[in-house]
């Protein structure tokens, strides 16, 4: 609170004293003279037997007398929050006060937040494993401030029994605990909230705008900020509606020392008149600053990425981009281009030179494009990753037959000639052709896009905060880095030497690059099954028929002699038919599964595998809250490198048995359907896409550990020992 607040107080409080202590000079009713308390503490305990193992949930009752009020962990302009001193048995320790949703009002010229009538604090306590059997006394000293026209500060021991036994038995006030959970703010990471700087700063002033979706309740919506260290979010609101469902709030942030907060915490409250309504949301969110944009708009950058030079995340995106030639997703790409390198040892340099550039160009364009769709999703106001064409079931039905084809090709099913199918200017199998080249381009970036590699994170999570033409120049710079070994290569013969003399052993290795393409396939088929669930039987037998129907259109009419005509309809019938009975008719993969649909809550990929817990930050805060280290996994079915990860570093049985034995509470972060609390969470740790894996130290108050994109055992078990302390 401010200072001048804290002298208002002082004097409110020693005013408050002398006046009881006058206001019934003989005494009468009241011990010493000395006023009755307006409020009342009580403590309840959610159990009257507890294992020792187990948490109860202890309720501090506060009652107040008609009026009065005491203050909720922030009190606002002037106040003091209420606090507990505790004397707790060996083998009981107490967590955090948890403060139900309070009442924002105006009193004694302040505006205030806090409680009325009624309120219960919850405050958890962890009976240890070591914890000594019999009857244990839980009790405590309550301080609080109760204020009506005048504000005194109180305290009263309170006390209960519990019973430490070999069961649980709830208590004749679990029923009232219960219920007081139900008034807890909510952790609703979904809740979309943005905040930017409203001006400079005016000295220690400066305005902040906040905005979120407050539903039905329209304007009646305010934010209540958390107390903090070094600055104060003022409790006076200018509220409006801002478009749709949103309502846009302006607040006046004091700075006490150092510099600007980049993120705050609070309550996103809504329907605040109506208490019955009320309900609250836990929010962290990044503070914006408004800079200038092409053609005089105005966009949001994060202050995060405001201290990094652009020249460095540059040079980290061209390192990015190289390094994706040697990822697991690109893989089946390079395959093509030595294929593709033999190839163009007969051609003249000139030739080769121009496929070179063709391939780069490929690549460019199609990182432009990208580019022009996180640019169109951000100028939309939704949020926009690195892979998020992966999130789309359709995209990835059209892309496994795509590869399915590639792979069929390169097997020797059929040709893809400008006179049969008119997308390439040579088969793959002989002369690569410009078209060729260009395509393969492409292809290299749609396999590349659901990787990560070191240096590209970064840069991708620079890139995403910053303005149109910063993302298409970080965009470009990726696709070079991503081209430069190909163009390089071309452009300088000599360096082809080591390449083996074109032969009939070309066609065997063509055939054998067939098959991590076919695997490329079979890893997105298996992505699918997250989308359609059971129905993705169907998109198994669809390619079954298109292959059928590859086989029979190279067999019969590209290399048939009779009745081409025939096998050229036969085959349209049957990818027709494909596509009409199964996947427009039975896998109805324009309507893929509901991801809103509830997932488990644990999940485990193998018999004696890592039990994943389903992250949520509240989740991730409980467990640390309970002294806890953890482990997150920020993953994707799609995302190759993840796979990887897990198969190599993750989910091994060293860091299974260390995970077991430090107590880890480990969570995973699917972002296979990108959902947007997750993507949020992604940005606001400077990353635009999985892979990611962070490690929280035993200690609450200790930041986690951001691990690299690619891993070792060696890396992780020794994240994992320095976390668990």
């Amino acid at each position: 609170m401010r200072a001048s607040g804290l002298g208002y107080l002082f004097l409110l409080s020693l005013a408050g004293n002398l006046n009881a202590q006058f206001d019934d000079p003989f005494g009468g009713g009241q011990a010493g003279g000395i006023a009755k308390p307006a409020t009342v503490a009580k403590l309840l305990l959610s159990h009257s037997e507890a294992k020792p193992g187990s948490t109860v949930m202890a309720g501090l009752e506060l009652t107040m007398d008609d009026g009065w009020h005491t203050y909720w962990i922030n009190p606002g302009e002037a106040g003091i929050a209420t606090d507990v001193e505790w004397t707790l048995p060996n083998g009981v320790s107490a967590g955090p006060i948890q403060w139900p949703t309070p009442e924002k009002f105006t009193a004694l010229g302040s505006i205030g937040y806090g409680y009325h009538d009624k309120t219960i604090l919850l405050v958890p306590l962890t009976i240890g494993a070591d914890a000594a059997l019999g009857q244990a006394t839980i009790s405590g000293k309550v301080s609080w401030l109760e204020c009506k026209e005048l504000c005194i500060p109180r305290d009263q021991q309170v006390s209960a029994m519990l019973t430490i036994a070999g069961r649980d038995a709830r208590s004749a006030d679990a029923a009232k605990l219960d219920a007081a959970k139900q008034k807890l703010p909510k952790v609703d990471a979904k809740l979309a909230v943005s905040a930017r700087w409203d001006g400079e700063a005016k000295e220690d002033e400066r305005s902040l705008l906040i905005e979120f979706d407050a539903g039905q309740a329209g304007t009646d919506a305010d934010f209540f900020a958390l107390p903090s260290d070094g600055f104060e979010v003022s409790p006076e609101s200018e509220v409006a509606a801002a478009g749709a469902a949103n309502v846009r709030i302006k607040k006046t942030v004091m700075k006490f020392e150092g510099a600007w907060p980049s993120e705050v915490s609070g309550l996103a409250v809504r329907n605040l008149k109506d208490h019955d309504k009320t309900e609250a949301f836990e929010v962290k969110f990044p503070i914006y600053t408004l800079t200038s944009g092409d053609a005089g708009t105005t966009v949001l950058q994060t202050p995060p990425g405001a201290d990094r030079p652009l020249w460095r995340m540059l040079l980290y995106a061209f390192i990015g981009g190289l390094i994706l030639n040697v990822m697991p997703c690109v893989l089946p790409v390079i395959s093509l281009k030595i294929l593709g390198f033999v190839n163009q040892s007969r051609e003249s340099p000139a030739r080769v030179r121009l496929l070179g550039m063709l391939y780069g160009a490929g690549v460019v364009v199609s990182f432009l494009v990208l580019a022009g769709v996180v640019i169109g999703v951000k100028s939309a106001g939704e949020l926009a990753s690195w892979g998020m064409q992966m999130s789309n079931p359709q995209f990835v039905v059209l892309l496994t037959v795509l590869i399915l084809l590639v792979a069929l090709n390169l097997f020797g099913l059929f040709e893809v000639t400008l006179g049969s199918v008119g997308v390439a200017a040579g088969s793959v199998a002989g002369r690569e052709g410009a078209g060729g080249a260009f395509f393969n381009g492409v292809l290299a970036t749609v396999l590349a896009t659901p990787c990560t590699a070191p240096f590209l994170a970064p840069a991708l999570g620079f890139a995403f905060t910053q303005t149109a033409a910063v993302i298409v120049l970080m965009f470009v710079t990726v696709a070079l880095g991503l081209a430069f070994p190909y163009v390089v290569l071309s452009w300088n013969p000599k360096l082809l030497r080591f390449l083996p003399k074109p032969g009939s052993w070309m066609e065997r290795f063509k055939v054998a690059m067939g098959f991590p393409m076919l695997a490329t396939g079979i890893w997105l088929f298996t992505v699918s099954i997250d989308y359609y669930g059971g129905r993705v039987l169907w998109f198994g037998i669809f390619l079954t028929v298109i292959a059928m129907a590859a086989w029979v259109f190279g067999e019969f009419f590209q290399r048939g002699i009779k009745r081409r005509g025939l096998a050229l309809g036969i085959a349209g019938a049957l990818a027709l038919g494909g596509v009409v009975f199964g996947l427009e008719g039975q896998m109805q993969w324009r309507t893929p599964v509901d991801p809103s649909q509830a997932k488990a809550d644990v999940v485990q990929d193998f018999p004696g595998g890592i039990r994943w817990h389903r992250w949520s930050l509240e989740a991730v805060a409980e467990a640390r809250e309970a002294g806890q280290p953890v482990l997150v996994d920020f993953t994707a079915k799609w995302c190759l490198t993840c796979i990887a990860n897990k198969k190599t570093s993750l989910d091994i049985e060293s860091v299974r048995t260390l995970l077991a034995k430090k107590n880890f509470k480990v969570f995973r972060a699917d972002y296979t359907r990108r959902p947007d609390y997750i993507t949020k969470e992604l940005h606001r740790r400077g990353r635009a896409g999985v892979p990611l894996v962070l490690v929280f130290p035993r200690d609450k108050t200790s930041q986690p550990e951001m691990l690299p994109e690619l891993l070792t055992p060696d890396i992780v078990l020794s994240a994992l020992n320095k976390a668990a302390g």
